[in-house]
């Protein structure tokens, strides 16, 4: 892939998905659309990319979006912001009138699902009398069939706590599968984060969690996304990032909130 060929795809992903890809990442993407080119045989690079542009399916893209996106994801990550939400905001929750109506949790950027399920077992064993939902989302459909499946080896479940792992997962072979209680209660769904009649669809959510996704976006598909979040959140709603991450490089919409186990930021 010469550098002209690396720079018109790269412009066609951020049109199409909002992530950019930097010039050290000409290898990770010329390998995947390697890949893309022999499936389709296709054994020129202009004409795969004609191709993907007058794709009126949407399948090569999506193919081509499924093999870039990177979903290194395992129950339990980054454990002091959950931490924070279950001993700090899920109370604050069962005091107000979130509790009261209900609890709606967006995990955006979900990948296979690890980290939905993780909310939901918080949810689970801190606020068992309270409704809640979890709406995961991710813009790669291979992940998200893996996430409806919920089977999990054990290198994903590793950091589970023993009594979660007894209580809420089942062995099958040696992978593990969740409850059947959790497939039901977080729902999957595809969504591009920088698809704004998609984004516009989501509301009335109490707390956000977009953890090491927007890292792969430029700063003005960030804004963006952090737009179309405060305009998904009720009043007084969270997001949480992930830890190296900050909210207030992107915008000044949200309230940065200093709890004992972490920093989110407040609607």
């Amino acid at each position: 892939m010469t550098k002209a060929d690396f720079e018109r795809l790269r412009e066609y992903i951020y049109r199409e998905s909002g992530i950019y890809f930097e010039d050290n990442k000409v290898y990770y993407v010329e390998k995947r659309v390697e890949q893309q080119m022999e499936k389709y045989g296709f054994k020129d690079f202009t004409a795969y990319l004609g191709a993907l542009r007058f794709d009126s399916t949407g399948k090569m893209r999506q193919e081509l979006l499924n093999s870039l996106t990177i979903n290194e994801t395992y129950f339990f990550r980054e454990y002091e912001q959950l931490k924070c939400l279950a001993e700090e905001v899920v109370p604050l929750w069962c005091q107000n009138g979130a509790g009261r109506s209900g609890v709606k949790i967006w995990c955006a950027g979900c990948a296979s699902g690890e980290e939905a399920y993780t909310l939901a077992i918080v949810m689970q064993e801190m606020a068992p009398d309270i409704l809640w939902e979890i709406y995961a989302t991710d813009i790669d459909t291979e992940v998200l069939d893996k996430a409806e499946k919920g089977i999990y080896n054990h290198y994903a479940i590793r950091q589970v706590p023993e009594v979660y792992l007894k209580r809420y997962f089942s062995p099958l072979g040696d992978n593990y599968t969740i409850s059947s209680l959790f497939k039901q209660k977080v729902k999957f769904c595809q969504l591009n984060l920088v698809d704004d009649a998609g984004m516009r669809k989501m509301k009335g959510f109490h707390a956000i969690f977009c953890r090491n996704v927007l890292i792969y976006f430029d700063d003005l598909s960030r804004r963006r996304v952090a737009l179309h979040f405060y305009q998904a959140l009720e009043p007084g709603g969270y997001v949480f990032l992930g830890h190296s991450e900050s909210m207030s490089r992107i915008t000044t919409l949200f309230k940065p909130v200093r709890f004992k186990n972490a920093i989110i930021y407040q609607k």
